[in-house]
């Protein structure tokens, strides 16, 4: 019955209790989800491949492999992974080997030589959970930093066809505006020609010239900002700077080419806070720091050491593995504290308030998902209406120019027709991007792709 009762004591003392308050998940005034099934082409891990754009595909395949920005946030989970094994380690008995030799002796003689080797084994009885709370916390900032990593991937993807959709935009428009300057250098030789011929004021000839002038500065402000956007994609697919400086960016469909998703949901997925990945990020913080707290508040309690050493001690260096040079040791050591100046006080407090803070981060990460996701699907609605207008309003001026250049060519109007159709041909264009960056943005909001 006794050796029964001690072996209860044991399992007590070794399992201790744990100190700080267990983690709760905060309670969230959320709306009433829709069914999460509507979404899952925004969800699925290669998302990209819905504008079914091969060289688009190959760019994210390119940026996902080669990226810098998402390397780190890889060598970052392999920091927090290795954290983990060093907490779980604080756990596990040491174990370790020593060997010593010399001589030791006073002023009245020369003294011994003594020899010694073994093995010493130590415990630390974690008695109020302070490893575990540190295992805990660890395993949080593990899966943390494996959400913050999709995050990053998510933020990635997203910017390389957002970016790649630009490029396609300004090729577009680039197109357009030398189509237009085509119709302007028309105007000037026309224009010259009924001048010479006292057909036309030197006011008409000048007012053709420097609209002409407009529409090649226009063009080439639109090949700079080609070439910056296209730098900018090098840098998201982790290319070198000599394929930055030689080698252009491939294209694949044309801007007006590109699928276009049919139906967006207008409504929120029920499981909105599960899918996001910076919502996890947050989440695991806001666990780490609850855990944190007990490991604050166990250090108001004495640590307690349990040690072991067997080995051999000799006044010979050649006996000293013999039967008689033997050696053991059993020991446990207590340390509390008694005064340290309110540092832990101090400690507890700064626990606390840490998880105050991690808390409000992760209430307003909530509130910013619910509106990144509300913003993107109105986004969807009035850009896919705002194209709309903008192709009826290009196919009127496209009409309308064709019937003008006719009473043109008689010399009977201007040119401002012209001008006209130039603009919204570009808006036309820019619209467009907007459908597709909005489609990008619904993406991003709902957390697609690395839901795990």
């Amino acid at each position: 019955m006794k050796s029964m009762k001690l072996v209860t004591l044991l399992a007590v003392l070794v399992a201790g209790c744990t100190l700080g308050p267990n983690y709760k998940k905060p309670t969230i005034d959320t709306p009433e989800g829709k069914n999460p099934a509507d979404y899952a082409v925004f969800t699925q891990q290669n998302w990209w491949t819905m504008f079914n754009d091969p060289v688009l595909t190959q760019m994210e395949d390119t940026a996902l492999k080669y990226n810098w920005d998402l390397k780190a946030a890889i060598a970052r989970v392999d920091e927090a992974r290795a954290e983990v094994t060093i907490a779980e380690a604080n756990q596990l008995p040491s174990l370790s080997a020593g060997a010593s030799t010399g001589r030791q002796g006073s002023s009245a003689g020369s003294g011994e030589a003594t020899s010694r080797a073994g093995l010493t084994a130590s415990f630390e009885l974690d008695l109020w959970g302070k490893y575990r709370r540190m295992k805990e916390s660890a395993r949080a900032q593990l899966l943390s930093t494996e959400a913050a990593r999709d995050t990053v991937r998510l933020t990635l993807t997203a910017e390389v066809a957002k970016t790649y959709f630009q490029m396609l935009m300004l090729d577009e428009q680039i197109k357009i505006a030398q189509q237009t300057l085509q119709a302007r250098e028309e105007n000037v030789r026309i224009y010259k020609s009924r001048y010479e011929a006292g057909y036309a004021t030197e006011v008409d000839l000048r007012r053709v010239q420097a609209n002409m002038s407009s529409v090649k500065a226009e063009e080439e402000q639109l090949r700079l900002s080609l070439a910056k956007t296209e730098t900018a994609l090098a840098v998201l697919l982790g290319q070198s700077p000599r394929v930055m400086v030689e080698q252009r960016q491939a294209r694949g469909k044309d801007l007006n080419e590109v699928t276009l998703v049919p139906n967006v949901p207008a409504n929120l997925p029920s499981d909105l806070l599960q899918r996001r990945p910076d919502v996890m990020t947050a989440e695991q913080n806001l666990i780490a720091a609850n855990a944190n707290i007990g490991v604050a508040r166990a250090s108001y309690f004495p640590d307690i050491s349990l040690t072991a050493a067997a080995g051999y001690a000799s006044n010979a260096l050649s006996s000293l593995f013999t039967g008689g040079a033997g050696v053991w040791s059993l020991g446990a050591d207590a340390v509390a504290p008694i005064f340290n100046g309110g540092k832990i006080k101090a400690e507890n407090k700064k626990a606390e308030a840490q998880y105050r803070e991690v808390l409000a981060n992760y209430q307003k990460t909530v509130q910013l998902a619910f509106k990144d996701a509300l913003d993107a699907i109105n986004s969807n609605q009035m850009y896919r209406e705002i194209y709309d207008s903008y192709l009826a309003q290009t196919n009127d001026m496209r009409r309308s120019y064709e019937l003008t250049k006719k009473q043109e060519n008689a010399g009977l109007i201007g040119v401002t027709d012209l001008e006209n159709l130039l603009s919204s041909e570009m808006s036309l264009a820019s619209s467009r991007n907007n459908e597709l960056d909005a489609v990008v943005d619904l993406v991003k909001a709902l957390g697609g792709g690395w839901k795990e």
